[in-house]
């Protein structure tokens, strides 16, 4: 059996209001062909978080892993920086 390596990504936690799950946004800077200027895109992954850790704002990394329901295939790895409140 091959073994592959798992993709990781690095995004901010744009939801949490789901019991182990959290909403992810992967944001990416691409080149456009035919304008040749930078545009941002964003893509959103649902993550497993089993302890609940995770708040919004916060800067995550996620793994890929099997799939753990119908949209999610992904869990966070890691809490790189929580977000700061404001106020």
């Amino acid at each position: 059996m091959a073994e592959f390596k798992k993709k990781t990504y690095i995004g901010t936690v744009v939801s949490d209001k789901m019991d182990k799950t959290v909403v992810v946004a992967i944001a990416r800077r691409i080149h456009h062909p035919l304008y040749n200027k930078t545009i941002s895109r964003v893509t959103k992954f649902k993550a497993h978080d089993e302890k609940n850790e995770c708040g919004m704002g916060d800067k995550v990394r996620i793994m890929e892993s099997r799939p753990l329901s119908k949209d999610k295939h992904f869990e966070v790895v890691e809490i790189i920086e929580k977000a700061t409140l404001v106020g």
